[in-house]
């Protein structure tokens, strides 16, 4: 049986400058409920790079259900505090986005 090809996801936001201390403190001391429940969700190489005020992130989906799985992570109680301290540090890379924070990005080119 061939493994399937993860899906790849981008994303990119701004941060707050007066909370950008803050989120990479957050960061520094990523919380073990949160990162089971991202690895419990089929997510795997999840990289958030930084310049300046702007971050932009990077993971691969190896599930069966991505939706599901999203909901799974968005009812878990550790996942949900995190959120709530970090959203407020972030802001959404274009200004009138509906997006609170994290806009995804369209791949553009990839070579493995």
């Amino acid at each position: 049986m061939t493994a399937r090809a993860p899906q790849r996801f981008g994303m990119i936001a701004r941060l707050r400058p007066e909370r950008r201390e803050e989120y990479f403190e957050l960061h520094a001391n990523v919380w073990p409920g949160v990162a089971a429940t991202i690895t419990q969700c089929g997510i795997r190489n999840f990289t958030i790079y930084s310049l300046g005020d702007v971050i932009v992130g990077y993971y691969e989906y190896v599930g069966d259900d991505f939706e599901a799985d999203q909901r799974r992570m968005a009812a878990d109680p550790v996942t949900q505090e995190w959120w709530s301290r970090t959203a407020p540090c972030q802001l959404p890379f274009e200004p009138d986005s509906g997006e609170p924070n994290w806009q995804l990005m369209t791949e553009a080119w990839h070579q493995d």
